[in-house]
């Protein structure tokens, strides 16, 4: 299994839109809202690295609203 944690910056006013967009992506696992550097957090949870790289860059990073994002991927140690 494939974790990451996307780190999302919104346009100003479409924190609220992002957060419900990425309620409909199936490998979103959670979000949250959160203040300070980012806007959003979203956890997303994919069978393999492949799967969660396309999650993340075909549907998280085109959401209308989303200005930036930062990808931490987990790691079995």
């Amino acid at each position: 299994m494939a974790v990451g944690f996307v780190l999302i910056t919104t346009r100003a006013g479409f924190e609220r839109s992002v957060r419900d967009a990425l309620d409909a992506i199936e490998l979103v696992t959670g979000r949250w809202g959160v203040f300070g550097e980012f806007d959003v957090i979203a956890k997303v949870e994919a069978d393999d690295e492949v799967a969660l790289t396309r999650c993340i860059i075909e549907d998280i990073r085109c959401l209308d609203g989303v200005s930036e994002t930062r990808t931490l991927i987990g790691a079995e140690i």
